[in-house]
């Protein structure tokens, strides 16, 4: 059975990877970044080694030194180190599991593999199965990224049963528009798992039909304003709820008008902390001078910046 952890609630960081500028991981800041979180923005929980982390650009030994400088970082600062470990091959995914185990990490979470994709609830299940049974004492969570992978399984059928076959599955994190799906997930088992959303602009909603928590990028530098929306959705305070929200679909919808990318996330986490988290891997490519002054110009004009 899982070894027994606070459940997984508020928001979590998605991290960038900082990055030389001659593309090799920069450990350095991470002590830097993770003070950052937690005095600036109020966040206290991360995922590593995700999409924003370029996890599925780095080598598995690579993968393995990030995820070990996050746990020793965040050790009595953060209080949830969640490392991703999906990849195309399930025995990387287990070697990084038990890798993960190893440093006492606060959970995995896994996304579905998508050059050979599973065809079936079935053969995805199999395949979490297998990844978990490497780390038989790690909390486990699914990582549900479509518009990505290409899987679009139903979320729901995914969930019935599966504490049967992975004793330690605690919850998802669902990165999709697709809240009918999400909100039969929450109405039949909120009270059984963490259900963790990950399309930052639709926050709100997700909360409002019963989301537990969020997994997302702009919560490296919007998490103070997101943390304020969660305690005014606590309190009922929608319209307030609302108005937060706005400045977060403000700031992506512009984004997005000009092509919003991990490389523009990067540089936007930058921009407004100050932390040299240097480019994107190749293939992404970086961000150019004027996008980043537009960016620049956005955060002023919402107030992130003066």
């Amino acid at each position: 059975m899982a070894t027994p952890r606070n459940r997984l609630c508020g928001l979590v960081a998605a991290t960038f990877t900082p990055m030389t500028q001659d593309n090799e991981i920069n450990l350095s800041v991470i002590g830097q970044y993770v003070d950052y979180l937690v005095k600036v923005q109020g966040v206290k929980n991360v995922f590593v080694n995700g999409t924003t982390g370029e996890g599925m650009s780095l080598t598995v030994e690579e993968r393995k030194l990030v995820a070990e400088e996050w746990i020793r970082q965040g050790k009595g600062k953060l209080d949830q180190v969640i490392i991703h470990v999906g990849s195309l091959s399930i025995k990387e995914s287990q070697q990084l599991a038990k890798h993960a185990a190893n440093y006492n990490a606060s959970g995995i979470s896994v996304i579905s593999p998508f050059f050979f994709k599973p065809q079936s609830t079935e053969a995805l299940t199999e395949f979490l199965t297998e990844v978990a049974s490497a780390a038989p004492s790690m909390p486990f969570y699914y990582y549900h990224l479509p518009e990505l992978t290409g899987v679009s399984l139903n979320v729901v059928e995914l969930l019935d049963g599966i504490e049967k076959r992975i004793p330690t599955f605690q919850g998802l994190k669902f990165t999709s528009s697709d809240l009918l799906d999400f909100g039969q997930c929450v109405h039949k088992y909120k009270d059984k798992f963490a259900l963790l959303y990950g399309k930052d602009e639709l926050l709100f909603s997700a909360m409002v039909i019963g989301a537990t928590g969020a997994v997302g990028s702009t919560y490296n530098y919007f998490g103070n304003l997101c943390n304020k929306m969660l305690a005014a959705i606590e309190r009922e305070d929608y319209n307030l709820a609302r108005e937060h929200q706005v400045v977060v679909q403000e700031f992506i919808g512009c984004m997005y008008r000009f092509g919003f990318g991990v490389a523009e996330n990067k540089a936007t986490m930058m921009l407004v902390s100050g932390i040299p988290l240097g480019p994107p891997r190749l293939p992404l490519l970086k961000c150019s001078e004027e996008k980043q002054a537009k960016i620049l110009a956005k955060l002023k004009i919402l107030g992130i910046l003066t």
